[in-house]
C-alpha cells in the first residue's frame, strides 16, 4: 500500500530533475540573484533551479516531524483514553 506514494513522489522528482536539465541546456546565460541589498555571484540557471528545490526538499523533510508533532493531540481526559482502548 505505501509502494503507489513512493512511485508517485520518485516520478515527480524524476520529472523535476529532468525539466531542470532541459531548462538548463536550453538557457545557459548566469543570473544573479537579488535580496534586498544583497545581489549572488552570476551562476547558470539550472544550477539556481537545482539549488532552490535542494533547498525546497531538505526543508521539506526537516520540517515533517513539526508537522506531525503539531497535528497530533494529547489525550488529558481518562474517557477518551479508556475509548481509544
Amino acid at each position: 500500500m505505501k509502494t503507489i506514494p513512493l512511485l508517485a513522489i520518485n516520478f515527480l522528482l524524476a520529472i523535476l530533475v529532468s525539466a531542470i536539465g532541459i531548462i538548463s541546456v536550453q538557457n545557459a546565460t548566469p543570473v544573479s540573484l537579488n535580496f534586498t541589498l544583497f545581489q549572488s555571484i552570476p551562476m547558470p540557471v539550472g544550477v539556481v533551479l537545482a539549488m532552490s528545490l535542494s533547498a525546497g526538499l531538505i526543508g521539506g523533510a526537516l520540517l515533517q516531524p513539526l508537522w506531525i508533532l503539531s497535528a497530533s493531540k494529547p489525550v488529558n481526559d481518562r474517557e477518551e483514553l479508556e475509548a481509544e482502548i
